[in-house]
């Protein structure tokens, strides 16, 4: 908007900005994200919170809200700023959604999950009665701003849970991306997805990942940003997740969980014959290179069932499971009886 650009730029009144930074990356690079703003002349408030999937709650929404209303801020032209990872984006992005009914907020993600996840799409919430992310709402924000230079700080099992979400899209989509992980994945957990001239044998290998994992979401969410199609791809990985990961909190992070998920359809799309058995084997052992978990003593064939009903509530009765019917290719099945499910739980449960 011109008017307002103007009157930002004008000096007649002073920038207004209101932070919300997880706790941890505030201790990181808290003090150059005060710097940037002192320099810049804005007035700020920056709040520090502890954003995990045990404190993401309607209670942590309303503590930011009420921070924001004695920071008092023009619900038009001076967005919320959310800065951490998937958990802190999600909270920030439904207190903006509540207050006024619609406040602008920028997406700051600082893992790779939340980099080539999080920060791409609409959706925000907090989880509710012991399930996963049960109220939210669709609110896109005005920018998400990638910078993959606060990766080099998350630990490397960090690293490993984002390249979950990055196969996650590469197994649906994308033989290229699936390629690029079975080649490039130790080299990207080593580097920790920066970007080095010198390394010839693997171009830009993060840049490359990063940018197609991104491109192959947006191009799986834009159509169907508010989900009215229930049929998506993107789902992969997210039939048992919610509900391992819920239950066996905080032992495992959301890209394991997912593929631990992501393993088990593994054997499913084999033992329905959509994919052969070496196809099921580069799958499983590129899950191994990127140091992902391939299975989970707390994914009982009981809470396999309990989530797969759990979904039908959730996907207007039909299971609608996306399965690789190859390397890179996919489609969406509501047939796979449960004497399948549990003859590739077997098999899954040997290997």
């Amino acid at each position: 908007d011109p008017q307002q650009l103007e009157l930002a730029t004008s000096g007649k009144r002073k920038l207004r900005r209101f932070i919300v930074i997880d706790e941890v990356v505030d201790e990181l690079y808290g003090s150059k994200v005060r710097e940037y703003f002192e320099e810049n002349n804005v007035q700020h408030k920056i709040l520090a919170l502890p954003t995990t999937e045990e404190t993401k709650s309607m209670d942590l929404v309303l503590n930011i809200l009420q921070e924001v209303q004695n920071f008092s801020i023009d619900r038009r032209t001076e967005p919320i700023i959310a800065i951490g990872g998937g958990v802190c984006l999600d909270i920030v992005g439904l207190a903006a959604s509540l207050y006024r009914r619609r406040t602008p907020y920028i997406r700051v993600p600082t893992t790779l999950l939340s980099y080539v996840d999080a920060s791409v799409g609409a959706k925000n919430g907090v989880n509710f009665l012991q399930c996963k992310n049960k109220l939210g709402g669709y609110t896109p924000p005005v920018a998400s701003f990638l910078d993959r230079s606060f990766i080099q700080s998350i630990p490397r099992r960090h690293i490993s849970n984002g390249l979950g979400e990055i196969l996650k899209m590469a197994l649906m989509k994308h033989k290229g991306l699936f390629d690029l992980l079975k080649r490039h994945g130790k080299y990207l957990l080593d580097t920790k997805f920066q970007s080095y001239s010198g390394s010839a044998d693997h171009g830009d290998a993060a840049l490359q990942t990063t940018r197609i994992a991104i491109e192959t979401m947006l191009e799986e969410l834009a159509p169907n940003l508010w989900e009215d199609d229930l049929d998506r791809l993107v789902d992969f990985g997210h039939l048992i997740s919610p509900e391992l990961e819920m239950r066996v909190l905080p032992s495992l992070m959301h890209g394991e969980a997912v593929n631990i998920d992501m393993a088990f359809m593994t054997y499913v799309a084999h033992t329905r014959g959509l994919i052969t058995a070496e196809e099921k084997e580069q799958i499983i052992q590129c899950m191994r290179g990127l140091e992902l978990p391939v299975w989970h003593g707390g994914c009982s064939w009981s809470l396999i069932k309990r989530a797969l009903m759990e979904r039908l509530k959730h996907s207007g009765g039909q299971p609608r499971m996306p399965l690789p019917t190859g390397l890179g290719v996919a489609e969406i099945f509501n047939d796979t009886s449960e004497e399948t499910l549990e003859r590739a739980y077997k098999l899954w449960v040997r290997d």
